[in-house]
């Protein structure tokens, strides 16, 4: 069973199980596939997280969550972007789109690199747990929350969880959804990853 991240001689150090470790190293790195298109995925961001959770999910079992936002082919030309980058890389100017383009074309791929290397040091923190204790330094510490937040709006996106009321429905439909349902195993996985991203956040403060 977890236990929060809490401060230990200098370190930041949660207990995550086996289990937990395996679907968190997973999520981390397919948000990473999603936000490094030369890494190869299976073409399907959504098929890759929930096969990521070990769920088996074909694309005939789909169903839409939400309505997607309409592509955006400036990043990639000749190829739909997927709508879940801009929760992970928002436009800097809302109120503008020729500048948020330009402001995109410039500064994207950097931060395409520092999340993803950010992924790197939570995923090889993951990979270097000592039993089951995950411990981070006062440089990866950061790296680590920032990486959790990335999961989380990606999943979320995912679901088609992108206001309040979109949560609360969701959390209301688990009341009801069968066990086997890929869409209720995703929502846990996503409490969860909220409460991890809270523990961490109050350790950083130094309020544990």
């Amino acid at each position: 069973m977890a236990r929060a991240f809490l401060m230990e001689d200098g370190r930041y150090v949660a207990v995550l199980d086996v289990t937990e470790r395996f679907m968190l190293h997973g999520l981390m790195e397919q948000t990473r596939v999603v936000l490094s298109p030369e890494v190869e995925s299976t073409g399907d961001a959504f098929a890759d997280l929930v096969a990521a959770m070990g769920v088996s999910l074909g694309q005939d079992d789909q169903e839409p969550r939400a309505s997607a936002d309409p592509p955006d082919a400036e990043a990639h030309p000749g190829e739909e972007r997927d709508p879940a980058l801009d929760r992970l890389l928002p436009d800097a100017h809302r109120g503008d789109d020729a500048v948020a383009a330009e402001f995109r074309r410039l500064t994207e791929e950097g931060l395409r690199q520092r999340k993803s290397a950010n992924l790197d040091v939570a995923m090889d923190r993951i990979a270097s747990a000592s039993g089951d204790r995950v411990e981070l330094d006062a440089v990866q510490a950061p790296a680590f929350l920032t990486a959790l937040t990335d999961v989380r709006l990606l999943l979320a996106e995912r679901m088609g969880m992108r206001t309040e009321e979109d949560a609360d429905r969701l959390h209301a439909a688990m009341e009801v959804m069968g066990d086997d349902d890929p869409l209720g195993y995703a929502m846990a996985w996503y409490d969860f990853l909220t409460w991890l991203q809270e523990t961490l956040t109050q350790a950083l403060m130094g309020e544990a």
